[in-house]
């Protein structure tokens, strides 16, 4: 009866490791296909999905980690992270920052800056994907062409919550905290915490700090 179990990990074990080799030489492939400049340090688990179009750019610091599928990160509904980044939009995403199962879909520009954190199945969009007028919608080519589109920023040491959106024109502020599953719709100071749909001011970071501490010193 034990022998069954340690057999188990062990296959598990092998396989895990035989196809983490496996993701990491596709990711590879997969950002020098697309042209993607990455920096030292990068750790795919598992394998993103990745389309860069022509005249499009795409740029990774050092020290990048993400997570891929459902192998990884088991928060439920596990997914590939996704970039997709359009023609002439650029995509920059800083050094020491790490995501899971992230889509960032970027027309125009989205910049992530340095140690930031984006937990699993967070989605950042820097468009509308349809025009808001009606008659444009009716034909796909004018609906294509008369989307809004606006840049979307992360700030430095920034941490996004898993299963949240963020929409275009956003400009998160360094060290803000946005909670789970919140809907951003329009910017957030630095420092500050955030939460909801849509997301509304809870606190400050500082606050948390205080308490922290407070409750430290009381035990």
């Amino acid at each position: 009866m034990t022998v069954f179990p340690f057999l188990y990990r062990w296959v598990n074990t092998v396989f895990e490791d035989v196809y983490r080799g496996y993701a990491s030489v596709i990711t590879i492939i997969k950002l020098n296909g697309n042209q993607v400049k990455y920096g030292k340090g990068l750790i795919s688990r598992g394998i993103p999905k990745i389309d860069v179009e022509r005249n499009g750019k795409m740029m990774i610091g050092i020290n990048f980690r993400m997570n891929n599928g459902n192998r990884y990160n088991k928060i439920g509904r596990q997914r590939p992270c996704l970039f997709v980044v359009s023609q002439n939009a650029v995509l920059t995403i800083g050094n020491n920052t790490g995501m899971s199962g992230t889509t960032i879909v970027c027309r125009q520009k989205v910049t992530i800056g340095d140690h930031v954190k984006i937990g699993g199945n967070t989605v950042i969009y820097d468009t509308d994907f349809h025009s808001l007028d009606s008659a444009l919608r009716r034909d796909w080519f004018t609906d294509s062409k008369n989307t809004s589109n606006a840049e979307v920023i992360i700030g430095n040491d920034a941490f996004i919550g898993a299963h949240s959106t963020i929409l275009k024109g956003v400009t998160i502020g360094e060290g803000a905290i946005i909670g789970a599953a919140s809907l951003v719709a329009k910017s957030i100071p630095a420092y500050e915490i955030w939460a909801g749909n849509p997301a509304r001011f809870l606190k400050k970071v500082n606050d948390v700090q205080v308490e922290n501490k407070t409750l430290v010193y009381n035990k």
